[in-house]
């Protein structure tokens, strides 16, 4: 075999003393070097420990803004990329998050994300109720404000309540904001969540403006919110009252279909004149739950939970030998307690798929 055999790491044959039989040996063996060196591999990552840290305000086709020096007086936005040794964990808008790179703001330069700090909270959503991956919309928020119009559009209590189980199974404490109060008496509609003691706001168009306002500014002030409800219910109307500068697109309700039209089509977090932060996300059509299961949002029913210890095994809690029907007809849930199992109830069946032009079941 000729030199270009030895050169590729083949072995030549020898002739055997004594005969024709070849045989082989270690000095037949040709090696190539490496032109690249002989420098082992590692999975060590940098430890970035210069990283600076920053929080996530938007996500824009694949680049983050970034604040950085938050409350330090030299607040600026960079705007970032993920680094590739993070995989494929994304980025949401919440996130805080360490920057490496050029961290000036400086327009048109880059800077790259290499570390997500660990959430406190997600508010996760799927696609839809047969869709098995869930993603997370934002990160670290401490309120889940659920905002419906009492009229025009008409409310969603289906879908309202399907926000809740996501508050709920998140974490998250849940304020429902009622729009629009001029067009309807309020307790009409609240009446329907009355048994889950939820908190609640209402906001009214008057002559000078939002009335109602003060009392939505002192249950965000301090905290993360995230604004969720369906188009034409007056979020970004509310958002731009509470956040003068935001500048957010309005529209108005279709008269034939009573839906609204998309106006947000962007999710950003904005700081509150008074400290905390309000996030606005583009209105929603449906809100996917398949990720949900059914002891997620027990734990919301704290009084009925102990009831739980006599259902049989993988009770769904909503068939005829469900102990919990037992715990409240004995009253140890309290006087509550039959309208709160029903609204457990409702919620479990909120995760059930369903039409998008179900007509809002009778309150």
């Amino acid at each position: 075999m000729g030199g270009d055999a030895r050169r590729s790491g083949e072995l030549s044959p020898r002739p055997a003393r004594g005969g024709s039989a070849r045989r082989w040996d270690e000095d037949d063996v040709r090696v190539r070097p490496n032109p690249r060196g002989s420098r082992p591999r590692t999975k060590e990552r940098p430890a970035h420990a210069d990283a600076v840290d920053a929080f996530v305000v938007a996500v824009d086709r694949g680049r983050s803004h970034c604040l950085v020096g938050e409350g330090t007086g030299d607040e600026r936005t960079v705007v970032a990329m993920r680094a590739r040794e993070l995989g494929r964990q994304g980025v949401v808008v919440g996130d805080r998050v360490g920057l490496v790179g050029d961290v000036s703001g400086t327009p048109d330069t880059l800077a790259r994300i290499v570390r997500i700090d660990e959430r406190r909270t997600a508010l996760r959503r799927t696609a839809d109720d047969t869709d098995p991956i869930e993603r997370v919309v934002v990160a670290n928020a401490d309120q889940l404000v659920v905002v419906t119009a009492v009229a025009d559009p008409e409310p969603r209590s289906r879908l309202v309540d399907r926000c809740l189980v996501a508050a709920y199974v998140a974490g998250m404490q849940p304020l429902l904001c009622l729009t629009k109060g001029d067009l309807r008496p309020a307790q009409e509609v609240l009446r329907t969540w009355a048994p889950l003691g939820l908190d609640a706001v209402v906001t009214s168009r008057g002559p000078e403006g939002l009335l109602g306002l003060e009392a939505v500014r002192e249950r965000l002030a301090g905290r993360t919110s995230v604004l969720v409800g369906h188009s034409g219910v007056g979020k970004s109307t509310l958002v731009n009252a509470l956040v003068p500068a935001a500048g957010r697109a309005t529209g108005h309700v279709n008269a034939v279909t009573g839906r609204g039209r998309h106006t947000s089509t962007s999710m950003a977090a904005l700081a509150l004149p008074g400290g905390g932060w309000v996030v606005d996300t583009p209105g929603i059509r449906s809100f996917g739950l398949a990720h949900v299961d059914p002891e997620a949002v027990l734990r919301a029913f704290p009084d009925l939970v102990p009831g739980e210890a006599g259902c049989p095994r993988g009770c769904t809690h909503d068939e005829a030998d469900c102990a919990l029907d037992a715990w409240v007809e004995q009253g140890r849930a309290g006087a509550a307690g039959p309208a709160r199992l029903a609204s457990f109830r409702r919620l479990l069946a909120a995760r059930r798929p369903a039409r998008e032009d179900q007509v809002p079941e009778e309150r």
